[in-house]
């Protein structure tokens, strides 16, 4: 019975400790996540004509699918398109990473990836996910509007039956 007591008092010590660092992390808020935000952000040159191309890449992107909206097969191209560039994405900064001289002033392409993973990755996953959204809701339309054509269909059978 002492064995099992001293293991429910270890238990709660480790508890204690971890809901304290919890608590610590809480406190310090989202001071370092944003400090490190800024850091990132103002490490790039904004100003490079590669970058400034990339950029309007994905707002063109993103025009097109918010555009397209009604067009399903479309938008499936552009879906399966945005998710292979973001299954591309470690063979590109692989690339990207050996030839940034010719295009870039500095050396973006860290061989973990954060960089195209941010610039890149990052805003075609979010193009995905907002066609995926338009895609369940354009479903739930036609389910909609094809039980209501079901309903319409069983009452006018149901009228003739009895006539």
């Amino acid at each position: 019975m002492e064995e099992l007591k001293s293991a429910v008092e270890e238990h709660m010590d480790l508890m204690a400790d971890l809901v304290q660092k919890i608590s610590t992390e809480l406190r310090s808020g989202m001071r370092p996540a944003y400090e490190n935000f800024i850091g990132f952000f103002h490490a790039i040159d904004w100003k490079e004509p590669w970058l400034m191309g990339l950029l309007a890449f994905h707002i063109l992107l993103l025009l097109t699918a918010i555009l397209s909206r009604k067009n399903t097969n479309f938008q499936m191209c552009l879906f399966f398109l945005a998710l292979a560039g973001v299954y591309l994405a470690e063979r590109l900064n692989s690339f990207l990473g050996e030839n940034w001289k010719g295009f870039s002033s500095q050396n973006y392409f860290d061989p973990n990836g954060l960089f195209l993973s941010v610039l890149w990755s990052g805003p075609l996953l979010v193009i995905a996910i907002i066609i995926l959204i338009n895609t369940l809701f354009s479903l739930c339309y036609t389910i909609v509007r094809w039980k209501k054509a079901e309903l319409k269909h069983r009452a006018r059978v149901s009228r003739n039956k009895q006539d």
